[in-house]
């Protein structure tokens, strides 16, 4: 597997697709966790829990319904304080309508955080 973090989000949104009321990823890293926290800040999620496993950690998350995409970006772009209105209209379908993750120098965000930090980054996913 070259990218766990697009298979996670992709067991996620195909889940959310078909109506499950929860998700397993057996892949599990920090990186896909603080992807979940802000998830469930933004009531993307319900809640997730770490199952630790004989050999590795699984992530069960408990599905809201209110996923209607959600993806990596590839390649990852680097974006400048200016630059997030273009990619705003790029990859989510209206203003103020979802969420694009961005990886800064200060962690990892939401682009409406990092704007409001002023801060650049590279982007990551998007969901909405």
């Amino acid at each position: 597997m070259n990218d766990p973090l697009a298979n996670a989000l992709s067991n996620i949104w195909n889940a959310e697709k078909v109506g499950k009321k929860e998700c397993l990823i057996s892949l599990s890293s920090t990186f896909i966790e603080n992807i979940l926290k802000i998830l469930k800040s933004h009531n993307y999620i319900k809640d997730f829990k770490v199952v630790e496993g004989a050999k590795k950690k699984e992530l069960f998350i408990f599905l809201s319904g209110a996923i209607n995409k959600c993806t990596v970006i590839k390649p990852r772009y680097n974006v400048k304080l200016s630059d997030y209105e273009k990619f705003e209209k790029r990859y989510l379908p209206g203003k103020d309508f979802g969420i694009i993750f961005v990886s800064t120098s200060k962690g990892l965000m939401t682009h409406i955080e990092s704007k409001n930090k002023k801060l650049g980054g590279r982007l990551i996913a998007y969901c909405y």
